[in-house]
């Protein structure tokens, strides 16, 4: 994980708690122990924080920001579904490279919002799946082919983490992403015009941008476009 640089007590609070996780676990991670590893006093740690809970998430934010670093670092090539494919592996190879804070991210129950740092991860595979749909080889709504793909890589990275190293199956990754890509996406279209559902996808997604229409036909239109892509 990335080093906090900024030598607050705040950072150094997440930095011990970062590494007490990643060397023996969530159960590590207590206010006495996060506290005596940072150097700071247990109420200094509450005044940041509020309570363990809240360092958690705090914890998970910064394994989010390190983990939108790798995810960011590659520029788009000019096949948005080569790209997707991409971020599933990173997604799962990051899970694996830091099996406790995956677990803490995506295996621990969390009410209400998520945090800006999750929801900023989601923005990036939201932004995939726009591309695909810009293409016209979109087969679904955008909104269920982000779920869907976040839902499987997920599921398919927090089964491989509770699979003895020795026993995981590196096809298991492969197969899914494979079959969740069959089932959001069409091949290139090689000279022809996209089928009916790629061709409302990309246009619902290119909506927002049309000004031609009033507002009550934009609105319209998109629900039009919403019912062919379901």
């Amino acid at each position: 994980m990335v080093e906090s640089d900024d030598g607050s007590p705040r950072a150094r609070i997440i930095d011990a708690a970062l590494e007490l996780l990643a060397r023996d676990g969530q159960d590590a991670v207590s206010t006495r122990a996060v506290s005596a590893a940072a150097g700071v006093q247990p109420p200094t740690l509450y005044r940041f924080f509020g309570d363990k809970d809240g360092l958690l998430d705090a914890v998970a934010a910064k394994g989010f920001s390190d983990y939108l670093a790798t995810k960011t670092a590659s520029p788009h090539s000019d096949d948005p579904v080569r790209d997707l494919r991409a971020g599933w592996d990173v997604h799962v190879e990051f899970g694996l490279a830091n099996p406790a804070l995956f677990l803490l991210m995506y295996g621990r129950p969390r009410t209400g919002a998520a945090s800006p740092a999750g929801a900023e991860a989601f923005r990036v595979l939201a932004g995939h799946i726009e591309r695909i749909a810009e293409a016209g080889r979109l087969r679904v709504a955008e909104g269920l082919a982000a779920s869907l793909v976040h839902a499987s890589g997920s599921g398919v990275t927090l089964s491989l983490i509770a699979t003895p190293e020795d026993e995981r199956d590196p096809a298991l990754s492969v197969a899914a992403r494979e079959a969740v890509i069959a089932a959001i996406s069409t091949d290139p279209p090689a000279g022809r015009e996209p089928g009916p559902v790629s061709a409302a996808a990309a246009l619902r997604t290119s909506l927002p941008r049309i000004d031609a229409l009033t507002t009550g036909e934009n609105a319209l239109m998109a629900e039009w476009l919403d019912r062919i892509t379901r």
